[in-house]
């Protein structure tokens, strides 16, 4: 009366003490006999093991033999507290037998333990989960039984399972491998994801869970795809059943829950059978040959007709006129497959091995009100090379046409299940993939490339960045004019208008200018020695035209023509009474006379002799400035002429001079003071 959980697999299998993970009752014993295929040795595993070790093994322990019966002789005897067990405790045969015995004790779990044959060197227990190895992806054996209640999962395929679920159960859960046959998983670690739906396949219930560091999913052959119920593929007239429900509604139109109503995620109702009992089917012909691996079923998914089957058969055909009842290797009973547990949530059940069949039958066994149903079938094409031819052997002797029957009929599946199988060619939607994309073998590349892309782009930015930059400051330095083209004899002289002989500071200086000095210079020097000091003079004060002229320029070109620096002499043409703009009196706070520029235009050839310098300021006094389109006269002198007079600029703010006499001329600090005559 000891004996908790135990599957004794044909080459693996899962045995607990009673009441495990809890603490085992007092005074009971357990005896597991395993047997293994002859050749074969049998090996033991511990998940856990905690049996009270008080009286030093004495009443409370765990025996293992080697052999069966009385001849059996001892490998060992083990009890403590969280006892760990290094490795794996080997038979000698193909034959074991492990004796549990509890005790007079208050405390202790007792043992979780798997077995396999030897040539299961992967061998893990069923509380083994992905947290417990380090590699990204690794090749595992999970012993038969590890649907055990007291272990969860969390998550579905293809999403994944997070990581503290149980390795094994979660392959059952995913059709990798059979809770009655164990197997071998393919487990591929990934990055978790923040929420694990929960679902219910193969007598599994998975549970919602939250968010991991990291989640594990499991490489198969691919052969999940959906085989055309939901899609249409498979034709209405393939899709027949014994019955089918007709009912009138409250208008008296008849209802009739016809078998092609049967395709999953169909809206509307679904099929539903006329009476109810263990001899309905519903059939599904495939029109050749498919290799089946798994099935889906709903209820009927109507709120006011709560039906659904909760538990059928699986029979295949190849005729549809012989049907064999779908069986787990090596087992002797038929296999009921459990359904739904309500009408809408959708459950999934896989056949390990495959179905090889064209047609497929589901045969209800127990329901809920009334037989209905919705489904859809799981799988890929099947072809054969070159199928073997098959030879029957001799049946046994003395044996009824009907066991002869029955022997036929089993070698034949086994030779068809056995047969190579390639992949689908055409699969509409895959339900059942746990195929992840190869992370392991990208990570190393993606770790690297992913930065160096990274630094390639930033660099990229930085520099497009930094030439903007540099483009918009040196077009800043350049200033606000864009430099005309000259030829290179100008080009000094026109740079020269660009670089202040003066700072700012002293722009505001009064600038003196000796008048004997420009009387020294012929007419036709007065210009250029203007033009080639212009540094020295103020810049205007007129609004509008500065772009237009060069720097420090105190003219205004002519209309409609355009200021160029090669011809720097505007005023060198016969005059046609063209009036030129004055310059504003520098703003200065105290008095300060601007220079006269005096130009000679007697020496131009079309200019006669004796006409008079023109002046460009204003004379002095409080009269009003002139009209637009008139000209002023001014005093002007001749070539012979010592002295001349000339009317200045009167400051702002400062009262006028009483007489010529009084005006005071300043001269430039560079040149001489010579004397000069004034006007009687």
């Amino acid at each position: 009366d000891g004996c908790g959980h135990t599957v004794l697999g044909p080459e693996s299998g899962t045995l607990t003490s009673i009441n495990y993970p809890q603490t085992s009752p007092n005074s009971t014993v357990c005896e597991w006999e395993i047997r293994v295929k002859p050749g074969q040795r049998v090996q033991l595993k511990f998940g856990d093991f905690d049996i009270d070790d008080s009286d030093s093994c004495h009443s409370s322990y765990l025996r293992v033999h080697n052999g069966i019966g009385p001849n059996r002789t001892e490998i060992g005897k083990y009890c403590g507290f969280g006892f760990q067990m290094g490795g794996l405790i080997t038979s000698k045969s193909n034959e074991a037998t492990v004796q549990f015995m509890s005790g007079i004790h208050t405390s202790g779990r007792g043992f979780l333990a798997a077995y396999s044959t030897t040539d299961k060197s992967d061998l893990i227990t069923c509380l083994d989960n992905a947290s417990h190895f380090s590699e990204p992806e690794f090749n595992k054996y999970c012993p038969a039984g590890c649907v055990i209640p007291f272990a969860d999962i969390s998550g579905t395929i293809p999403h994944g399972y997070r990581d503290s679920s149980s390795l094994c159960m979660a392959g059952v859960h995913a059709g990798v491998v059979s809770n009655t046959l164990g197997g071998q998983i393919n487990v591929v670690i990934s990055k978790g994801i923040p929420y694990y739906e929960g679902s219910l396949a193969n007598n599994v219930t998975s549970k919602v869970g939250p968010l991991s560091t990291s989640l594990f999913t499991f490489k198969t052959s691919g052969c999940y795809g959906t085989l055309g119920m939901e899609s249409g593929v498979i034709p209405d007239s393939h899709i027949t059943s014994s019955s089918v429900l007709e009912w009138p509604n409250q208008t008296g139109q008849v209802n009739i829950w016809k078998p092609e109503n049967a395709r999953l995620k169909r809206i509307g109702p679904p099929w539903a059978a006329f009476i109810s009992d263990e001899h309905q089917w519903l059939q599904i012909d495939l029109n050749k040959e498919k290799k089946i691996t798994g099935i889906i079923t709903t209820g009927s998914t109507l709120a006011e007709h709560y039906y659904y089957v909760s538990a059928y058969r699986i029979l295949y055909s190849d005729d549809a006129q012989k049907w064999t009842v779908y069986r787990e290797p090596g087992m002797g009973k038929d296999k009921i497959f459990q359904g739904n547990t309500e009408l809408y949530q959708e459950v999934r059940n896989n056949f390990i091995p495959p179905i090889i069949a064209r047609f497929f039958r589901i045969n209800p066994l127990k329901w809920h009100q009334k037989i209905a149903m919705k489904v859809e079938l799981l799988g890929c094409q099947f072809s054969i090379g070159r199928a073997p031819k098959i030879t029957l052997p001799a049946p046994p002797q003395n044996k009824n046409d009907e066991k002869n029957a029955d022997f036929v009929d089993d070698f034949i599946h086994s030779v068809k299940t056995s047969l190579q199988t390639d992949k689908t060619t055409f699969t509409p939607e895959i339900k059942n993939t746990t195929v992840t994309p190869s992370v392991t073998k990208d990570v190393a590349l993606a770790a690297v490339l992913v930065p160096v892309l990274v630094m390639v782009f930033t660099t990229l930015i930085l520099t497009l960045v930094c030439v903007w930059h540099w483009r918009n400051r040196k077009k800043k330095t350049e200033g606000t004019y864009d430099l005309p083209y000259w030829d290179r004899a100008g080009w000094w002289k026109g740079m020269k208008q660009f670089f202040p002989t003066k700072s700012a500071e002293h722009e505001e200086t009064p600038v003196r200018y000796s008048s004997s000095e420009i009387s020294h210079l012929r007419p036709r020097e007065v210009p250029t020695m203007l033009q080639t000091e212009s540094a020295e003079y103020a810049q205007p004060l007129v609004g509008g035209i500065v772009g237009m002229l060069h720097q420090r320029s105190t003219f205004k070109p002519e209309e409609g023509k355009e200021a160029s620096y090669a011809d720097l002499d505007p005023y060198n043409s016969p005059i046609q009474g063209v009036c030129h703009a004055y310059a504003e009196p520098l703003p200065i706070t105290r008095p300060e006379y601007a220079t006269p520029i005096i130009m000679d235009m007697s020496s131009h050839p079309s200019t006669p002799l004796g006409a008079p310098y023109i002046s460009t300021f204003k004379a002095a006094g409080n009269q009003a400035p002139p009209l637009a389109g008139t000209c002023n006269k001014l005093l002007a002198r001749t070539d012979s002429a010592s002295s001349a007079q000339a009317l200045y600029d009167i400051p702002k703010g400062q009262p006028g001079p009483g007489s010529a006499d009084q005006l005071v001329y300043q001269v430039p600090q560079s040149v001489a003071h010579p004397t000069v005559s004034k006007d009687e």
